[in-house]
């Protein structure tokens, strides 16, 4: 198992977050394993059909278990290649469908609660608005957010330069409100947070810990804002991704353009917002259809 890691790490050049998800897929191979008392490269193509019935069974998303088994899938070839094992247990192994339920997303109305949320009197809340309203208006994975730089902003022109998956940049446009809450963090409430201290990340902690702010410290800002605006709804970073999509579609954007600033590698994949295209024909349908 860990010869394999390294392989994803320095051989496929795998993003650090997918090399940490195949090790927790990988853990619960080797405890499935554990338990019939056999060895991980013994395990047969019914021992895992079986494993999988039981991710399945323990309420587990199909999107979770088909980035499993393809992570089985890869671990096994990776064997057979490596003369570990003679033949891919997993080499036919198949996924559910993926991805059945609508992506959750916010209403207009609930992210405008949210925002009001940050004390803007002080530079933490002066950040936290900046984050929220930055997250909202580009639509970026909580990971590309935290890792920005400063000069990875471009205010004067709008636009930031991001970092996504498989370390492939590209460029999100930012609308004038996002802009101005950044531009108000930059001027002096990042300087009174990090103190003493440095930072080569454009978003620092408040206090303690390192400069930078974690995905977890994130998650919890945004938990503790949504219950402060009674929005009753699950919310993290990713349902404001949803929000920042659908919204965009909603009011015309273009698929394509949405895939882009997403940083999605496959049109399919954006594909799960056309649940908004399927509403509004038939808005247009019942507002213009001679018979409704």
């Amino acid at each position: 198992m860990d010869a394999y890691l390294t392989h994803l790490t320095v051989e496929r050049r795998l993003a650090v977050n997918s090399v940490e998800s195949y090790a927790r897929d990988l853990v619960l191979l080797g405890r499935f394993a554990a338990g019939r008392t056999a060895p991980i490269d013994s395990l047969s193509r019914a021992d895992l059909e079986d494993f999988v019935r039981g991710l399945m069974s323990e309420g587990r998303s199909p999107r979770s278990v088909a980035r499993a088994i393809a992570c089985y899938r890869g671990f096994y070839r990776f064997l057979v290649i490596d003369g570990r094992v003679t033949a891919n247990p997993a080499d036919d192994l198949r996924p559910p469908r993926a991805w059945k339920t609508l992506p959750r997303y916010l209403s207009v109305e609930d992210v405008d609660h949210l925002l009001a949320q940050p004390d803007v009197s002080t530079p933490r809340g002066v950040r936290d608005r900046a984050l929220i309203e930055l997250l909202y208006a580009t639509g970026m994975r909580v990971s590309e957010l935290i890792g920005l730089r400063p000069a990875d902003v471009n205010l004067e022109a709008s636009y930031l330069t991001c970092t996504g998956k498989g370390d492939k940049q590209r460029i999100v446009p930012i609308g004038d409100e996002a802009a101005r809450w950044v531009r108000e963090y930059t001027r002096d409430a990042r300087r009174q947070l990090l103190g003493k201290r440095t930072s080569a990340r454009l978003f620092v902690n408040a206090r303690g810990g390192g400069p930078g702010l974690t995905r977890v410290g994130f998650w919890k800002i945004l938990k503790g804002y949504a219950r402060s605006s009674g929005i009753k709804a699950s919310i993290s970073p990713h349902v404001l991704r949803h929000s920042f999509a659908t919204h965009l579609l909603e009011r015309g954007a273009d698929l394509r353009a949405i895939q882009m600033m997403l940083g999605h590698a496959d049109l399919s994949t954006t594909q799960i917002y056309t649940h908004v295209l399927e509403q509004r024909m038939r808005t247009i349908h019942d507002r213009f259809h001679p018979r409704p």
